[in-house]
């Protein structure tokens, strides 16, 4: 089933209605919409509007119906992967800064899922995509547990609901703290000025981030932060939050920042009871090279 956008065109001058359209749904190309013009998918005062260049004037109501996006299918592709702990149950991966967790527009290839399906020679990626409870951002780097089965899988799930497994991160961020400690209580969104970002928003999802400050430098700090739930964005955007995001993000942090391959966040703990066994399961990660470099080079400049 299609999802639809109401518009409304409130400029004072008339403009073209794919220009308009790329200017106010960021998650499309224009092409893009172009082509859900062309195919009958926008309503201009609920007429179909097949023209691109079809002229909008003040007050003009437009409907885009967007089509439903048909999955991609994943494929087994021979990736490396640094796989901490395996069993029948579980796979526990320490993901690499720059790698996608789920293909998608724009990355349908070399992501962890078609890791996976070559790792665990699966050939239907219906199998295996499920089993990915939960994920962290592109140039975010660490732990992710992945179920292998059913089974596991809604073991893994209800963990998450219940908030009963652990998930600890470590990240430079801008400026320093008089605390030492503080809970981050603020629900997260879609941003209503920038449909690419999240934010803190009133009705937004509930959203919990506790954090630890472990050291300080001249400009940064090093955190420890536990997820108390689990939103897209979640730390960087309480971080931004409260005046401290983390550095090298390139959505959410300032252009004048420390420089690395995307924001200096991992993924650094991860624990769970096994599906299985019912037994407590955790490991722990250092973060990559040049997180490390940069950490170093910090408590250079502060001795």
């Amino acid at each position: 089933m299609s999802k639809s956008l109401n518009l409304e065109y409130n400029e004072t001058k008339k403009g073209r209605l794919d220009t308009f359209l790329s200017t106010e749904i960021s998650d499309f190309t224009r092409s893009q919409l172009q082509k859900f013009i062309k195919d009958g998918n926008v309503l201009v005062n609920d007429k179909e509007i097949t023209k691109t260049g079809a002229k909008l004037t003040t007050g003009d109501k437009i409907i885009v119906n967007i089509p439903k996006e048909k999955p991609l299918e994943a494929i087994p592709e021979n990736i490396p992967l640094d796989i901490v702990y395996e069993d029948e149950d579980v796979i526990v991966v320490n993901k690499p800064q720059g790698m996608v967790v789920h293909p998608a527009a724009g990355h349908p290839d070399k992501t962890l899922v078609n890791a996976i399906l070559y790792h665990c020679q699966i050939n239907d990626s219906d199998v295996i995509r499920p089993g990915i409870v939960h994920r962290i951002d592109k140039d975010t780097s660490g732990l992710l547990m992945i179920a292998k089965n059913n089974l596991a899988k809604q073991s893994l799930m209800k963990q998450l609901k219940e908030k009963s497994n652990l998930r600890e991160y470590v990240a430079i961020v801008h400026g320093n703290f008089q605390e030492k400690t503080g809970r981050i209580n603020a629900p997260l969104g879609r941003s209503k000025t920038d449909r690419k970002k999240q934010a803190v928003v009133e009705d937004g999802r509930h959203a919990v981030t506790h954090f630890t400050v472990l050291e300080q430098f001249e400009n940064y700090s090093l955190l420890k932060l536990k997820l108390e739930t689990g939103r897209t964005h979640q730390i960087r955007v309480h971080m931004k939050y409260i005046g401290h995001p983390v550095a090298g993000d390139p959505l959410y942090g300032p252009k004048n920042t420390l420089d690395g391959k995307g924001q200096f966040l991992h993924a650094k703990t991860l624990g769970f009871e096994h599906p299985r066994t019912h037994k407590w399961m955790e490991f722990s990660v250092e973060p990559p090279q040049i997180f490390l470099d940069t950490l170093a080079q910090l408590r250079h400049r502060q001795s």
